[in-house]
């Protein structure tokens, strides 16, 4: 049976979704960016040029910046769009959306000021409908040279989860599924900010102690704040947890590493952000968790560091000696 997928966003992510998706015989991949000029470009040249080079998109996965075009006979609709630009692309979606097809959400912070989850979001703009959130250790740039990797769908609906298991699943892309959707997306949310904490180290150039105590206690922090808000414990020492936080963390292809440790050897976020083709989520999503923590009184004592660094322009080599000095205690 043929199932048509609609990828809505044209970057990097995006690009990678449609070359994994279009690998199983009977599906259908279109992607829908934005930008008229952007989409015509991905199309003569069979690939994403800017965020993704030298990947090519195959033939068969359709490229349109028509929302009309895009949505029509969608089966299934993944969103890959940054948290700061999902709102206004969903509302453009609602607008020629007709039914309640399932949606993945491949996106991973939360919204400034209303701290909503990208699952949240989908379904404030969009009315209730099933959504999985795909979450795990996944970096575009290896996903689309089929580089094996393993990630997890969550949904409270877990038939939903296991549609979407299928549809995702390859010979290099294993997906297990979970119903703990909250875990999953705090997850996602939560390592980014604890990445930019691992670049600072690697700017710094404090050593690989530093950086694994740095993990650890980050993923304390993850745990801590998850579970103050009702998370299963045991999501955040999987894939979604550990598993994206150890990849976000020391890998060259990762955005809000690379952002921390541009911070470590002393460019203003200013510069950095200025300089960057694609979007690092963990500085949104830092300034989220900080206030939202603050609001639940939960101790987060790497974000608060992190949100100074980032908003408050602290010297990272400060920040650092503030969470070295802290009162002693049990781990």
């Amino acid at each position: 049976m043929s199932v048509k997928i609609t990828i809505l966003g044209g970057g990097a992510m995006a690009t990678a979704c449609s070359v994994l998706l279009s690998e199983q015989a009977g599906q259908r991949v279109t992607i829908w960016a934005r930008n008229p000029d952007y989409a015509r470009e991905m199309n003569e040249l069979r690939e994403n040029r800017r965020l993704l080079p030298g990947v090519k998109i195959p033939e068969s996965v359709e490229i349109t910046a028509d929302i009309e075009q895009a949505v029509t006979d969608t089966d299934y609709f993944v969103v890959s769009i940054p948290t700061k630009f999902l709102r206004q692309a969903l509302l453009t979606l609602a607008e020629h959306l007709a039914g309640e097809q399932p949606i993945v959400s491949v996106v991973k912070g939360l919204e400034n000021e209303t701290f909503l989850r990208p699952s949240e979001m989908i379904c404030d703009v969009l009315g209730a409908r099933p959504v999985v959130a795909l979450g795990g250790p996944s970096h575009a740039e290896e996903i689309a040279r089929r580089l094996p990797a393993s990630v997890v769908a969550a949904s409270e609906d877990l038939a939903v989860a296991k549609s979407v298991q299928q549809i995702f699943s390859t010979d290099r892309f294993r997906v297990y599924t979970n119903a703990d959707l909250l875990g999953v997306e705090l997850g996602g949310a939560l390592k980014n900010v604890i990445g930019i904490a691992a670049g600072i180290c690697d700017g710094c150039g404090f050593g690989d102690n530093a950086k694994s105590a740095l993990m650890t206690r980050g993923l304390v922090e993850m745990n801590r704040f998850g579970t103050a808000l009702g998370t299963d414990p045991k999501t955040f020492s999987g894939l979604a947890g550990m598993g994206d936080l150890i990849t976000t963390c020391i890998s060259p292809h990762g955005r809000n590493r690379a952002v921390g440790e541009r911070l470590g050897r002393g460019e203003t976020l200013d510069e950095i952000q200025t300089s960057m083709a694609s979007v690092a989520e963990g500085v949104n999503a830092t300034r989220s968790v900080y206030h939202l923590a603050k609001q639940q009184n939960i101790e987060m004592p790497v974000t608060n560091e992190i949100y100074q660094v980032l908003f408050e322009g602290k010297c990272p080599l400060s920040a650092t000696d503030s969470l070295m000095m802290r009162p002693p205690r049990e781990e």
